[in-house]
């Protein structure tokens, strides 16, 4: 296929619409529920008062705001892929918008600003009240509306949500796919949290509270279900790893055929042999010179380990043998060779994990 016709291809998956709608528009929208800014997100895109007082500011002084991107549902509600702090903004200033749980919110109160100090302490209502003419210029001003149609591709919001909010942004790859999960399927997003909730799970990756907060936990948890039992073919394609995260999550989270209590089950046995044998040292580096394990985690260790520990339980054998075999690993090129630091992830996947599984059923 040319360029040519792979543009032309790509182009005829993606309906949008744009046009401007005033602020009073966009409210109306989100109070008659046709308009989704996911509350769920509102921890992982928070502004400061600072940050949403110049936003105000801007509106009043008439700058041009950055388009809303939507998608469009099959029943017509809208989905914000990106906006959601400028939406959410301008809701809380005038006191209607709602939290995960559909409580309230409490009011935006301004702050002083550049151009516009005479805002400190100022509120949609009450006793330091905007002034009604400024309330006007606030519904009135517009914001532009790029909409990606219902009869899109059904996989373009979650890539656009993605491009849109990766590069500059502070959230991690993982923070942003947790966004992109919630849309595709909640009760699965659940699900990937409740995995990192179980105790040896916690226990044998011993992350910081950092990574933690980043959700690297559920990044690991994603990759044990994605690349444990995955074969040869399939790590072989890879590629980019964290674009085959996002686009394998989607579809192991809209899968009719994906045993989530099957997984469950296993994930945790996994994790409570390691646990019981190897406690936090399960996923370090073990040095034969030294005799034991030493360092941080490291996530290649993690991918073999697993991946290892999870064929030996499948093929009945027993644990007494995992921290044994865990450290020979470090005595076996085949597998030092491709763990080392400086290999990327494309490349290790598809020698450490198969490896790893003949390894560990010896």
């Amino acid at each position: 296929m040319s360029i040519d016709q792979e543009v032309a291809k790509a182009r005829k998956d993606i309906r949008t619409d744009d046009y401007q709608m005033s602020i009073g528009e966009w409210v109306s929208l989100y109070e008659n529920e046709d308009l989704d800014i996911h509350p769920e997100f509102q921890r992982l895109f928070r502004w400061t008062d600072r940050q949403k007082s110049n936003l105000i500011e801007s509106i009043l002084l008439g700058i041009p705001l950055p388009p809303i991107f939507v998608s469009q549902r099959e029943n017509g509600v809208w989905d914000v892929i990106d906006g959601l702090q400028r939406l959410s903004t301008i809701f809380q200033l005038m006191g209607i918008l709602k939290d995960q749980s559909g409580k309230s919110v409490p009011s935006l109160e301004l702050q002083k600003t550049k151009y516009l100090p005479s805002l400190a302490g100022m509120c949609w209502d009450g006793e330091n009240e905007l002034p009604p003419e400024l309330k006007r210029i606030i519904r009135r001003s517009k914001i532009g509306v790029s909409i990606i149609l219902r009869e899109s591709d059904e996989n373009t919001k979650y890539d656009l949500f993605e491009r849109l909010n990766t590069g500059g942004t502070k959230l991690t790859d993982q923070e942003v796919r947790n966004c992109i999960l919630v849309m595709a399927d909640m009760s699965f997003y659940e699900w990937l949290h409740s995995l990192t909730q179980i105790s040896s799970f916690a226990e044998t990756t011993s992350l910081s509270e950092k990574l933690v907060t980043e959700k690297y936990d559920m990044e690991l948890a994603l990759r044990y279900l994605l690349f444990s039992e995955a074969d040869a073919e399939i790590l072989r394609s890879v590629g980019d790893v964290g674009s085959f995260l996002s686009e394998k999550m989607i579809d192991l989270a809209k899968s009719t055929t994906f045993d989530r209590s099957k997984a469950y089950s296993e994930f945790k046995a996994v994790f409570d042999a390691l646990a019981e044998c190897m406690h936090e040292n399960a996923f370090k580096r073990y040095s034969p010179e030294k005799g034991r394990h030493e360092g941080a985690f490291l996530v290649s260790v993690f991918e073999a380990v697993t991946a290892g520990v999870s064929a030996r339980i499948k093929a009945g054998k027993s644990h007494n043998e995992i921290p044994n075999l865990a450290a020979t690993l470090w005595t076996e090129h085949d597998f030092t060779n491709w763990a080392r630091s400086g290999v990327t992830a494309a490349r290790r996947l598809s020698r450490i994990i198969p490896f790893a599984r003949e390894h560990f059923i010896k």
